[in-house]
């Protein structure tokens, strides 16, 4: 029963007084002395007032009742409290294990005198533990009393309260709002945490009639720790407990206990032994005392121990209603709900109808449950709803529409541009059945592959007029994919990277009907309901159901048969102890204070059930008929609930945390409506289950007419830390500030717009670390737990609906934007033309929504218009959605930035919803992670956005694969997990039988490998290998019954595993290598790596930005030919990678020369050389270098991608060099101590530039590489805001390095948006320059290669034995050496001067020496190895390297050419375990470059940089352009400058605009030192000029050396007047230099 308290009084709201009643905290002290002064004051009071209206007790009760022990328990627990409670006779700390077992079965031991039991009590002990009763919130009108409506005049203890007595219904003034005040009931559910506790509404009030006491056990304080350690004992374990939370059905413990002796010795001593709150529930006693029945009254409810003792000296005249809190004041203080609480106003009869009915002997039949446990199984209404939507979607899509229903992939293309440049012809190898052989032509990239499958059909058909070419496809060889028939072939991905890779183009002609169909949709499975919950069974959850059928179900059977017993045994007692044999249970009178009370609690028990699994999935019920209705727009009253409590607290939190308040936030388009409000900070209860409980008002000073439909209240908990407390995390460490627990959101109004109310009980998910067995690996790094909070709405008489305004559909005026003044102009167009709306300030926004109506002719600026709307009110939505209506549409992917957080509103999401609808499957497969993320933003389940993914998911099978692994992922997401569980079931409802049975195989495979990858990490060095090839024996088992496609390429389809190809990589992760057979003949190995303990996501989502780029850079025609592999996360901390085939570390390649190899130019060029020996295949190899580094310097630039070592940077001997492990980003540098170890811009080292240069000056090569970094980084900046707004959408993803919207300015500063080209192409020449000249990089380089270093002894097989030489060789195969000698040396320019040694090598049975060229690097590198080899051998000595000078002159070459043959004769004059070792053979082995040896001696005098002295040469490459009055001068590149004496110069430009007598025109860039090429990339500008005053004006450009010891010499010049140029546009031009003159 609810009860008016005098010091909590309900507070009417008012908008003047917006602002709530805080309450201040309560500390321990405290809380005691107010318990104390209210149980006086209360006892005081019934001693002053006589009311001659309340209830009277009979004296049996009184007698019954003076026997209860009056103790009074402090239910708040201090945690510092614990060690004080001490049992007062025995010391139990000194208590042995059998002294406590002797006292445990001493029968007389603490047996005190107890009352006579009753021989028909309502509940007993044992099944109290295992129900706990309190009223809860019902919405609707005041309720009436328990015996229905009757009057009570207010006593006299409440003067302070009201001042004149009233009518009272249930004890409430009917004067009073209607905001009903209930209590909770509590039932606790299998699965769930033993103090769980579960409010719900109880159908029918209490009617308990007659005497029905029930006693608490006589248990004092005293002995708690006693028993607590009794409890422990063997004796008790075997005896007392009996049964565990999950054994209610076999308890013998339960209500069948009804039976009591009236001896209290009789009761077992273990049913009060198990006090332990967390080993099962425990629930407060209902002490029923009697009244007269005449008098029929309510009857008063001992539930407090505080009513044990009060109610000893209450007068039976002067007892009135009270209301007491689970049974025990809390924290000693009167904290009463607040008054919009009320008890439910279900009337009994209504509940008996429901719970209860009578048979034909006129007696009360319990019900069966099976009327309730349907509703489990039918959804809640909005997810009926969604059904319905989802099943009228999938009607849209029958199984007969090939288009939509091919059962087979499709190739993706990509357009590019300038695709039919060179090399527009390719080489096609097509299979035909009946054919032998592949039929081979070439044909042309911009030909459709219709035409290529009728140029394959004229080798099968003489007249293709009777064939259907449409009926036949061309599937790619080796993958289940075939290529669009209606695209060009080389618009397809795989076409394009065969033509990267430089790989034959292999296909497949089939027949339609020929190619394998298994994910199609079948008729069955158009006909199949929508079902969300059937096939996510084997879905891995990281929670648990909050609700099941089956355990509720055995819980009801157990509870009924308990009753059927307990019932029998009032016959019984009521038949003076006769047994009735005739009937399976007992006839007894329907007013049986036992039937009546036995059917409210089964009425209790199923409105618990009810209440459950409604409010964790519908916001609001079902308005009923009768109810009044009132839009929301006309409600002036404030937004209000009441926070009650919040159940489940784990005991790890009794003990960490001190106290616990709520930051509460209403919020809408993701900010804040109003400064959030904190609750009042309260300690842990313990009322046998451990809870936090407020019991606070929350008023938010805003009325309901104001309030957007998509706002959402959030509520956020926090735990103050105990400082005292020794056990809590980080103990030993100092504590700043309360820390986040949790956080919950609730929309206000449901999907049917009505506004929430009544109790609502919303599961907060909290990550709770759980410490690891020390040396073990944990299989997860947090456990989640479930917090349920209960929050009270007011239940108004009516519902409060929100209703759309009506929209104006008049054509809005247009205004022309050239009517504007002129700055004003110019700054609504600065605005409308900013690449994001992220920099807007207020001003800007104010400023452009009163402009708004001048934009229409700019689409794409919509965002920013709606981003700046003021507020989103009601009144002003009819306007703004009249413009929306009429806005232009936009492009797909300038419309994705409404559904991120800004924009709520369902009006704007919808229609940017359709306008994304034109983008093509292709497209949307790139950006569905952040459509999945968008989901996050809709407000309900059933919205536009879901029911495009699906639509888009049912006519294509890539998106329903990448959809069902995101969703998949998703599901860990604890504030949206159940939504994203709605729409995966939606997704594995419509998409068929066939792909659901793939998809599951795919789960398996990925489960199996996940328990691979966790026993490699988990074994030991030496034994990990054994445990890999003994592990992958069960996946093997599993392909031996399943062919698999590959989560991360569907395409792929395994049919084994190669088990002695798989391996682990020795990195700190232990990634698995795992190699699989291709199912299709026609296919190669499928290699991929499977990691678990790395989180992928991030991975992800900086290859998905890659990737964007590179399309980008395809459809403008720039092919930077970048490395784009495939990367999926299949779970928490697992996932697997695509493999890059014949690629290598940096590292790997570093290393062959030496732990310093980082500081060396040569490693990278020689390691192309080698796998590219001859002269063109290693330009073709260079020219990919220089492509794909200026891409990878431009992407990792831009997205901040840090932590750049040489062992995360890989290059394939296709010279297409490629990032891997993306595990820092956005600007997130790797710290080496307090050093930043990512110094520089962007990796670019000096090796890295021998290869873009060719040696070691730089060339024309290297500007081609500026160039294209900076076209490329300039066609990224244009678009700046799909960056921006893709990296937005992904915030929520819980990235832990991409978590707010300051995050994503580093992408925003990287890409200068502000800038112009020309600028931009400066900023990144600098940033060029500043990357290749930091040491920094090289130094961390050379710090991971002492990290990684694990050389021992030679390299695995499958690894080449020296840096140069592609293989291994051994004597056996090339025959033993006769004689050995350095022959001769050579000069050569490659392009720069060194000396290379002419070997001369006769073996043992030939006639003719053979010559072998080697450079003197390669002598070293060969004894280098050979100490390592054989370090416990003599070796001969080796020339010193070391050289004063000059070192690649003659007279060098000629010294060392003396000492490598004295090296060699010792060499081989060694013992024959080195002189034949197969280093030695290698080294001596004939390479390619060997056999071409007759040109090296031609060659050696003609370098490529020799001079011709005397002449004038190169050219400069300008940009010039005009705007503001100011001409701009960019000095781009020179190239092929030439000097007198060959040296290379230190160029700079100078220019003039002649005439210029005073010479005030001059302007010149930097020194380039040392370069016939240079790359200045510098802005020379002339502000002031008009375009009239140029026409009359030259640039004269000149080219000088800067020298130190001499005066300045001239290189070339260029005169150009301005009149030949437009200046309306930007000219960019080499220009060839002359001889003119120059100032």
């Amino acid at each position: 029963m609810a009860q008016i308290s005098n010091n909590s009084e309900f507070k009417q709201c008012s908008s003047s007084h917006p602002e709530p009643i805080r309450t201040k905290d309560v500390d321990k002290a405290e809380a005691l002395q107010m318990e104390a002064e209210a149980l006086a004051k209360l006892q005081k009071d019934r001693q002053m007032t006589d009311n001659p209206r309340g209830f009277e007790l009979s004296s049996s009760t009184r007698q019954r009742t003076q026997g209860f022990n009056k103790q009074d328990y402090d239910l708040m627990v201090f945690p510092e409290s614990d060690s004080q409670k001490r049992a007062v006779d025995i010391d139990v700390e000194k208590l042995t294990q059998a002294e406590l077992e002797k006292i445990l079965l001493d029968d007389n031991f603490e047996t005190r005198k107890t009352p006579a039991l009753p021989v028909n009590p309502v509940l007993s002990p044992s099944f109290s533990a295992q129900l706990y009763l309190r009223p809860t919130v019902q919405r609707g009108q005041w309720p009436p009393g328990f015996c229905g409506p009757s009057t009570y005049t207010l006593p006299s203890i409440y003067p302070s309260a009201y001042s004149k007595q009233a009518t009272f219904q249930n004890g409430f003034s009917p004067r009073m709002p209607t905001f009903p005040s209930t209590e909770s009931i509590y039932l606790r559910l299998p699965g769930q945490s033993p103090y769980f506790s579960y409010p719900l509404t109880p159908a029918t009030p209490f009617h308990p009639q007659g005497s029905l006491p029930v006693y608490r056990p006589l248990v004092s304080p005293d002995m708690a720790k006693l028993f607590d350690k009794i409890a422990s004992t063997s004796e008790f374990l075997k005896n007392g407990k009996a049964r565990t939370d999950l054994e209610i059905a076999n308890s013998k413990a339960s209500v069948c206990n009804l039976q009591v002796s009236p001896k209290s010795e009789d009761i077992n001593k273990f049913d009060w032994l198990d006090l332990d709150p967390l080993s099962k529930p425990k629930v407060d006693f209902v002490e029923v005392l009697e009244h007269e029945e005449e008098k029929k009254n309510p009857v008063l409810l001992a539930e407090d121990p505080w009513d044990a003792v009060l109610l000893e000296e209450r007068s039976p005249t002067g007892c009135h209603l009270e209301r007491k809190v689970n049974g025990k004041s809390l924290s000693g203080a009167t904290v009463t709900r607040s008054q919009s609480l009320i008890i439910r106003t279900a009337q009994l009869t209504k509940a008996q109808g429901q719970v209860s009915q009578k048979d034909p002997n006129g007696t009360s039949s319990l019900p069966t449950g099976s009327s309730l446990l349907q509703e489990f199984e039918v959804q809640n209404e909005e997810v009926a709803a969604f059904c319905q939507s989802i099943m009228k979607l999938k009607t849209k899509f029958p199984y007969t529409d090939q288009c939509t229903n091919p059962g087979y992939l499709l190739s993706p293309v990509t357009v590019q541009r300038n695709m039919c440049g060179e090399n527009a012809s390719v080489k096609v190898s097509i299979e035909i059945e009946g054919f032998q052989l592949p039929v081979t032509f070439t044909c042309d990239v911009s030909s459709t592959v219709e035409i290529i499958i009728m140029q394959a059909l004229c080798w099968v058909h003489d007249d293709l007029n009777q064939v259907d070419v449409g009926s036949y496809i061309l599937k790619v060889c080796g993958q289940e994919e075939v290529l669009q028939n209606n695209h060009c072939l080389g618009s397809h991905e795989h076409i394009q990277n065969c033509r990267k890779w430089d790989t034959e183009i292999k296909l497949q002609l089939l027949a339609f009907n020929a190619m394998c169909q298994n994910l199609a949709r079948t008729a069955e499975d158009d006909e199949a309901p929508v079902d969300l919950n059937k096939y996510l069974y084997q879905i891995e959850k990281p929670y648990k159901e909050v609700m099941t059928r089956h355990p509720v179900e055995e819980l009801l059977g157990s509870y009924h048969d308990q009753v059927e017993l307990a019932l029998q045994t009032e016959v019984t007692s009521l038949s003076g102890g006769d047994t009735i044999k005739n009937s399976t249970r007992g006839s007894l009178n329907p007013e049986n204070p036992v039937q009546v009370s036995m059917d409210h609690l089964t009425a209790a028990i199923y409105d618990l059930l009810r209440l459950h699994a409604n409010s964790s999935k519908s916001s609001t019920g079902c308005p009923q008929s009768s109810r009044n209705v009132k839009e929301a727009w006309t409600a002036t009253e404030q937004l209000q609930f009441t926070v009650y409590a919040a159940h489940g607290i784990s005991s790890s939190w009794v003990s960490n945390y001190e106290k616990y308040y709520l930051i509460c936030s209403l919020s809408h388009n993701g900010k804040d409506l109003f400064k959030p409000i904190q609750s009042k900070k309260v300690g842990t209860y313990k009322n046998f289950f451990y809870l936090i409980k407020w019991d606070e008002l929350i008023i938010f000073p805003i009325q309901i007419s104001q309030l957007p439909l998509e706002s959402v209240l959030h509520l956020t908990l926090f735990g103050v830390l105990n400082q005292s407390s020794g056990n809590s995390p980080d103990s030993n460490k100092q504590r700043k500030g309360p820390e986040a627990l949790g956080k919950v959101s609730l929309t206000l109004f449901d999907f049917k717009r009505f506004l929430t109310c009544g109790t609502k009980l919303l599961y907060l998910w909290t990550s709770s670390h759980t410490n690891s067995i020390p040396g073990a690996i944990p299989k997860k790094s947090y456990v989640m737990e479930r917090i349920v909070l209960q929050v009270d709405f007011p239940s108004p008489a009516f519902d409060i609906i929100y209703t759309s305004p009506q929209i104006d559909r008049n054509i809005i005026q247009q205004y022309k934007l050239e009517t504007l003044e002129n700055d004003i102009k110019g700054k609504l167009l600065d605005i409308i033309h900013r690449d994001s709306s992220f920099g807007l300030s207020k001003e800007d926004k104010v400023f452009l929504w009163e402009k708004r109506y001048y934009c229409l002719k700019h689409p794409n600026c919509l965002p920013k218009i709606l981003a700046s709307a003021p507020n989103w009110k009601w009144a002003n939505l009819a306007k703004t959605y009249s413009l929306l209506h009429q806005w232009p549409p936009l492009c797909p992917l300038a419309a994705l930035e409404l559904l991120d957080a800004k924009f709520a509103d369902q009006e704007v999401r919808s229609l940017a919803v359709s306008w994304v609808e034109a983008i093509s499957d292709d497209e949307l497969a790139d950006l569905l992670p952040q459509f999945v993320q968008a989901l996050k933003y809709e407000i309900y389940l059933n919205s536009s956005l879901v029911r495009f993914l699906l639509s888009r998911a049912l006519g294509n099978i890539q998106i329903a694969h990448s959809l069902y692994w995101l969703l998949k992922d998703a599901l860990h997401d604890t504030h949206f997990g159940s939504r994203y569980e709605h729409v995966l079931g939606a997704l594995l409802s419509v998409g068929g039988k066939g792909l659901r049975e793939e998809l599951s195989k795919q789960m398996k495979l990925v489960q199996l490998l996940g328990g691979v990858a966790e026993k490699v990490r988990q074994a030991s060095g030496s034994t990990r290998q054994v445990v890999l090839q003994k592990s992958m024996e069960r996946v093997q088992s599993f392909f031996l019954k399943n062919k698999c496609r590959l989560p991360l390429k569907p395409s792929l389809v395994a049919k084994e595993l190669n088990i002695k190809s798989c391996s682990f990589f020795s990195s700190n992760a232990m990634p698995l290598k795992v190699t699989m057979v291709n199912a299709d003949p026609l296919g190669e190995e499928i290699n991929v790596m499977f990691k678990v303990g790395e989180d992928l996501r991030q991975d992800m989502l900086a290859l998905q930005m890659i990737k964007i780029m590179d399309k980008i850079w395809l459809k403008e025609g720039l092919d930077l030919r970048m490395v784009i592999f495939k990367c999926l996360s299949t779970g928490r901390d697992r996932g697997m990678v695509e493999l890059v085939p014949a690629s290598d570390t940096l590292r790997k390649i570093q290393v062959e020369y030496g732990v310093t190899g980082s500081f060396k130019d040569k490693p990278l060029a020689e390691w192309l050389r080698k796998y590219n020996p001859s002269e063109e295949e290693y330009e073709k190899a260079s020219e990919n270098f220089i492509y794909s580094c200026a891409g990878c310097c431009v992407a990792t630039y831009v997205l901040g991608i840090c932590d750049r070592h040489n062992d995360n940077i890989m290059l394939r001997s296709t010279g297409h060099m490629f990032h891997i492990d993306f595990g820092k980003f956005l600007g997130h540098a790797q710290m080496f101590g307090s050093f930043k170890r990512d110094r520089a811009p962007f990796v670019l080292t000096s090796d890295m530039a021998y290869v873009i240069n060719g040696g070691e000056k730089p060339t024309i090569r290297f500007q081609l590489f500026v160039d294209l970094c900076c076209q490329a980084y300039n066609l990224i900046r244009k678009q700046t805001n799909l960056f921006l707004n893709l990296l937005s959408l992904m915030i929520p993803s819980g990235l832990p390095e991409l978590t707010s919207i300051q995050d994503l300015k580093y992408v925003r500063d990287a890409l200068q948006p502000q800038t112009t080209d020309a600028e931009a192409t400066i900023f990144f020449t600098r940033l060029i320059e500043s990357s290749l000249g930091s040491i920094a990089t090289k130094f961390n380089f050379f710090i991971h290669n002492l990290a990684q270093l694990r050389f021992s002894g030679l390299p695995s097989n499958d690894e080449p034995i020296l840096s140069f030489s592609p293989k291994t060789y051994s004597f056996r195969q090339d025959g033993r050496i006769k004689e050995v000698s350095v022959f001769t040396y050579h000069k050569k320019y490659n392009p720069d001067k060194h000396y290379i040694y002419v070997v001369r090598i006769l073996r043992e049975g030939h006639l003719e020496p053979s010559f072998v060229f080697r450079t003197f690097d390669e002598f070293q590198e060969l004894h280098n190895k050979l100490s390592i080899i054989f370090p416990l051998w003599k070796l001969p000595g080796f020339p010193n390297r070391m050289v004063l000078g000059r070192t690649h002159i003659k007279d060098v070459a000629a010294k060392r050419k003396i000492e490598l043959n004295s090296y060699l004769q010792s060499l081989m004059n060694a013992s024959t375990d080195v002189a034949e070792c197969d280093l030695v053979c290698t080294f001596f082995h004939p390479l390619l470059r060997d056999e071409k040896a007759e040109g090296i001696a031609k060659s050696a005098g003609a370098g490529p940089f020799s001079p011709t002295v005397g002449q004038i040469g190169g050219a400069v490459k300008l940009s010039v352009s005009y705007r503001n009055g100011t001409l701009f001068i960019m000095v781009m590149h020179i190239k092929d400058l030439v000097t007198e004496d060959g040296a290379d110069p230190n160029p700079y430009v100078k220019t003039y605009l002649l005439p210029d007598t005073h010479k005030t025109s001059k302007r010149k860039t930097k020194i380039s030192r040392k370069t016939r090429n240079p790359t200045f990339n510098e802005m020379l500008v002339y502000s002031g000029y008009s375009k009239e005053t140029l026409r009359q004006r030259e640039l004269q450009l000149s080219v000088l050396s800067a020298e130190s010891l001499r005066e300045n010499f001239f290189l070339g010049g260029v005169t150009l007047p301005l009149k030949d140029f437009n200046l309306s546009k930007e000219t960019v031009k080499w220009y060839q230099l002359t001889a003119a003159t120059y100032l």
